[in-house]
């Protein structure tokens, strides 16, 4: 009990940390998709407006209140699913590991930054999707997609490859999975029933964006300016934003999809992720390649976001996000023998460390040209009693237990 008391004030910690590093009021931009609706006609990412405008009046108090209420529901949901596996898994220290490095991600500290985004609504909506596949309940997921994908379109991307691997992972009928069991009628079936209805919208979002989507620029940039609260400048962007085709971003951002995949700065990010990659690896070793082969598909899916989208480390921060859920699907169909805790070398000790250290020191890239709270010696400083609280547990992990 002692140990698991330990683990749960070590993961809190480490979330706080990655949080006030970055936590501020919801921007402009954010503030602005809040605002839009279907007053003008449909329109992509309408529904979240749609809702907040049927249940609030459209300020900025109301959209901080709705963004903080969200952003604390996502985090508790992630805290309640990590002391899920904790008391499931408590010796595990390939686990542990997995969750402190999670906690000090990027994702992390950009959630706090980007709060208000409706990634956080496609992302909360993702954890009940993957709850009911698990519940067997897949029409009704499939509809939850639906609705992601009208709150934001990035939800293609976010929420429907790791929702599909949910569906395999749930569908295996042993361990070890062969592509074989990819073209079993009962998993065909269910992959049907999951998809249609979210590709369907999707062609027809695409579509209709296509054709009739900048015939409502003028009416948003209006709208958004006389609001009182948003910039002309914002207007214009946001205006853009909701009615330019798919097919212009293709076209100007794919361009630079290899700069922004290798050579962006934000590739050093690659490194921790690469490592969680290999400390999910190291724990399941016996469920066999292909089905990791999909895990790591599903994970970095939304790294194709760099051919149409341009804020490089946003979308670099996703696969932590998408490895988590993984994770945690992978935990839920195989639970590790919590009487005996895999050993850990101590390369991987020196390694862990060091990734922890990175990710608390480093300065995240933050919009609006805001940079992170805290100096270099504070963050050095606070990363400590992270550090002390994990080697703590790989010393004794039979003795605190």
């Amino acid at each position: 009990m002692k140990g698991k008391v330990l683990l749960a004030l070590l993961y809190l910690y480490a979330l706080i940390f990655s949080v006030l590093k970055t936590i501020r009021f919801p921007n402009e931009w954010s503030e602005a998709h809040w605002l839009i609706d279907y007053r003008f006609g449909f329109i992509k990412r309408g529904l979240a407006g749609q809702i907040f405008g049927f249940f609030f009046q459209k300020n900025e108090f109301n959209i901080l209140l709705v963004s903080a209420v969200i952003l604390l529901i996502l985090y508790g949901c992630i805290y309640f699913i990590v002391l899920k596996q904790t008391n499931n898994l408590s010796k595990n220290i390939y686990q542990v590991v997995f969750y402190l490095v999670f906690f000090l991600s990027q994702y992390m500290v950009l959630s706090a930054h980007i709060i208000g985004y409706f990634d956080h609504i496609v992302f909360l909506l993702t954890i009940l999707i993957i709850y009911l596949i698990r519940k067997n309940l897949i029409f009704l997921s499939s509809i939850l997609v639906c609705i992601s994908l009208l709150i934001h379109e990035i939800s293609f991307f976010l929420t429907i490859p790791i929702s599909l691997f949910a569906l395999i992972v749930a569908e295996m009928s042993d361990e070890k999975f062969s592509f074989k069991e990819a073209f079993n009628i009962k998993l065909v079936k269910k992959s049907v029933l999951f998809l249609t209805l979210p590709v369907v919208l999707m062609f027809f979002l695409s579509y209709y964006q296509e054709l009739y989507g900048k015939e409502n620029y003028l009416n948003l940039f209006n709208y958004l300016n006389g609001s009182g609260f948003i910039k002309k400048d914002i207007a214009d962007l946001v205006a853009t934003s909701y009615t330019e085709k798919f097919t212009h971003y293709l076209e100007t951002e794919s361009k630079s999809f290899i700069i922004k995949m290798i050579y962006h700065k934000s590739f050093a990010f690659s490194i921790p992720i690469l490592f969680l990659l290999f400390i999910v690896y190291r724990e399941y070793q016996r469920i066999g390649l292909p089905l990791f082969f999909l895990f790591m598909i599903a994970v970095f899916f939304p790294l194709l976001l760099h051919f149409v989208a341009w804020d490089t480390y946003r979308i670099w921060a996703f696969p932590y996000m998408t490895m988590f859920l993984g994770y945690w699907i992978l935990n839920l169909k195989f639970k590790n023998n919590a009487d005996k805790p895999k050993q850990f070398p101590v390369v991987l000790m020196i390694i862990s460390a060091l990734v922890m250290v990175f990710l608390a020191i480093t300065q995240p890239e933050l919009f609006d040209f805001e940079v992170a709270r805290f100096s270099l010696i504070e963050r050095i400083l606070m990363v400590i009693p992270i550090l002390a609280g994990f080697w703590y547990f790989i010393k004794a992990p039979k003795r605190i237990f």
